[in-house]
């Protein structure tokens, strides 16, 4: 099939390409300046050549996403931007890519992601919603940031289900080969954790030296982590757990 994919130069779009291609799916991936190997010009801030990007596609991948920017504008707004220049005479499913808990934890951007879904739930478009839980990378790498020298300081209590983002793309190739759920599933790792007991077991291979330091945090975000906001309620899981995670990957340089 024809697959058009955005947010193809992200830490998920990169492993989901070439999976979509060894798959046998034509893929196409489209950035603001198109560049590179099937690269297609559209952009999802503007609406610059979104029509003639989407063209012709029968799956698109909408893994875009702005978590640093404005998501109101590229998450809410480019992804009405994107059901507009659809070509709903083509399209067979529209996979999007979202996160668990977006309904449930109180941070601005997981607010943007989530009327970025009732647009496509209004949308009557041909659609898969799929939340999935934050990437062993990223735990990895704000637990890097947030040690300060021989403390770790995390959140007490807060319950997390990470993923293997190779997991998670080779879980959303067999989405887009599949027909469309037409709404939310899920997708978290293997095992969930407190993040107390994650940080001790990042701290063992990547800083000996360092001590744990579990901190309250109150409010209504340190209320929804510690009833599990962050944890699948249901759907399928990756096969990689944390610990297969940190013995397999390098110390950054």
């Amino acid at each position: 099939m024809d697959v058009l994919v955005t947010g193809a130069t992200g830490r998920l779009g990169r492993r989901l390409v070439p999976r979509l291609s060894e798959a046998g799916h034509s893929v196409r991936q489209m950035s603001r300046r198109g560049t590179g190997p099937g690269g297609v010009r559209g952009d999802l801030a503007t609406g610059f050549d979104l029509a003639g990007a989407l063209a012709g596609a029968e799956v698109v991948v909408h893994a875009a996403s702005d978590p640093r920017g404005n998501p109101w504008e590229v998450d809410v707004a480019g992804t009405r931007r994107l059901v507009e220049a659809v070509d709903r005479d083509r399209l067979r499913h529209l996979v999007h890519v979202s996160i668990v808990g977006i309904d449930r934890i109180p941070l601005n951007y997981y607010r943007a992601k989530y009327a970025a879904e009732q647009v496509l739930l209004a949308s009557r478009l041909p659609v898969t919603l799929v939340r999935i839980t934050q990437f062993h990378e990223f735990a990895d790498e704000l637990l890097e940031t947030t040690r300060r020298g021989p403390l770790l300081p995390v959140p007490m209590g807060w319950r997390v289900s990470p993923v293997d983002v190779d997991d998670a793309a080779a879980h959303l190739v067999r989405l887009a080969s599949a027909e469309p759920a037409g709404g939310v599933v899920e997708f978290g790792g293997p095992e969930e954790h407190s993040v107390g007991d994650l940080a001790r077991a990042w701290a063992a291979v990547r800083a000996p030296s360092a001590r744990v330091l579990s901190t309250p945090v109150p409010g209504r975000l340190g209320a929804a982590m510690r009833d599990g906001a962050a944890v699948p309620e249901r759907g399928a899981r990756g096969s990689t757990t944390w610990a297969q995670y940190l013995a397999a990957t390098p110390l950054p340089a």
